[in-house]
């Protein structure tokens, strides 16, 4: 499934139901086999990069290397993921998360879960680096960010916004990155998206229009995805934060 076209995410999918997914191989589980249902939004399969909506009943994996760098936003419920050495990590509902591939951890989900999701999985050997180096990431919605370059004026229908990101975490390869963004108020012409975005708003709103003239708005507390290619403006009349996962897939593999 690649979609051109922006897309709100809904916590039970656009249609109020998830579709129940195949079972967990028994080899890597330490509980009962859960129930799991989810729903694909966005499928690059040629690039590696899949995102959607998915829940699960408790389960307890075994201790094992991460198959993909997953970024997570908690709807309900809550997970703790265990490293190797011991340390473990609780994130609750509300909350957001990612896991680098390769890194060895145990997921330990003692209640129903639901969460938004974006994975991108590397087939290079970029991944097989330091894992020692690697760990849970959990970008602060509120925390400090520094001063980022605005879009250039010739994008513009507006003044020249003020704008901060703070980076929290680059794959190996540098295509796939989550972090948070601010902007000042600003409007910007439409034009083809440059990459897959998933975008969680953390304060403020945004109005976008595609080529077909639809218009979306999105708030505070709203979560949606525009895919690379996508033709839309953006106009933000207020301040606005956000938490964003983006994968921008290298020349080379397009």
């Amino acid at each position: 499934m690649l979609t051109n076209g922006i897309i709100p995410f809904a916590p039970k999918g656009p249609t109020g139901g998830l579709e129940r997914l195949d079972d967990f191989p028994t080899s890597i589980l330490e509980s009962d086999q859960p129930i799991q249902h989810g729903l694909t939004y966005l499928e690059d399969s040629k690039h590696g990069f899949t995102a959607g909506v998915w829940d699960c009943t408790p389960f307890v994996t075994t201790l094992h290397s991460y198959s993909f760098n997953e970024f997570m936003l908690i709807l309900e419920g809550s997970v703790t993921i265990i490293l190797s050495d011991g340390r473990e990590t609780k994130i609750h509902s509300g909350e957001a998360f990612a896991i680098p591939q390769g890194l060895n951890c145990q997921w330990k989900q003692t209640e129903y879960l639901r969460k938004f999701y974006t994975i991108f999985e590397d087939a290079s050997e970029h991944h097989d680096g330091d894992h020692a180096a690697l760990g849970i990431v959990r970008p602060d919605p509120r925390g400090r960010l520094t001063k980022s370059p605005p879009p250039p004026t010739e994008m513009l229908l507006s003044p020249v916004p003020v704008q901060h990101a703070h980076e929290w975490f680059v794959d190996a390869t540098g295509q796939w990155a989550v972090g948070v963004w601010d902007t000042t108020a600003y409007r910007r012409r439409r034009m083809p998206f440059p990459h897959h975005e998933l975008m969680h708003i953390v304060e403020g709103s945004v109005v976008l229009s595609d080529e077909a003239e639809k218009t979306h708005s999105f708030a505070a507390g709203d979560t949606f995805l525009i895919p690379r290619g996508t033709v839309c403006d953006w106009e933000c009349s207020k301040y606005l934060r956000k938490i964003y996962c983006v994968f921008r897939p290298k020349t080379a593999a397009t």
